[in-house]
């Protein structure tokens, strides 16, 4: 395996662990801890996956760049095409509407609840399932 192989495959499979890590462990738990509040948690949530947005967009970035310099197999390109259009769908359709919510809960207005979560908690699922599997299919290429 060359350089821009083995470089698609290891940040894939960092990507693939800090989504694990935040998306479903991390941020369910923060409201599990004594004395988080909804405007805590919210507050700690939004700063944690504006954070965790911008270091995925880097990896994909530099996945696509490792991608180009050494096409993968078809399998392998689909599913991570899938990984970033889910990053995508999240960034652009899901978290502004999720932020403006956020935002009204943050200032103390009573604010309905948004099924935006479930969205973006789905995209999650359908990332990390890409990304596992296109980290694996690279890993057979």
């Amino acid at each position: 395996m060359s350089v821009a192989p083995a470089v698609a495959v290891a940040v894939v499979f960092v990507w693939l662990g800090m989504v694990l890590a935040i998306s479903f462990l991390e941020a369910p738990l923060k409201f599990r801890a004594r004395g988080v509040t909804l405007q805590i948690g919210l507050g700690i949530g939004r700063l944690v996956f504006r954070a965790l947005n911008t270091v995925e967009v880097v990896l994909a970035i530099v996945i696509l760049v490792s991608i180009v310099a050494t096409p993968p197999s078809t399998g392998a390109a689909a599913a991570l095409a899938v990984a970033f259009a889910a990053l995508a769908l999240q960034i652009g359709a899901v978290r502004p509407r999720l932020n403006r919510r956020s935002d009204q809960v943050l200032a103390g207005l009573d604010a309905p609840r948004l099924r935006g979560h479930y969205v973006y908690i789905a995209l999650e699922v359908i990332k990390a399932l890409a990304l596992a599997a296109g980290g694996i299919l690279l890993l057979s290429n």
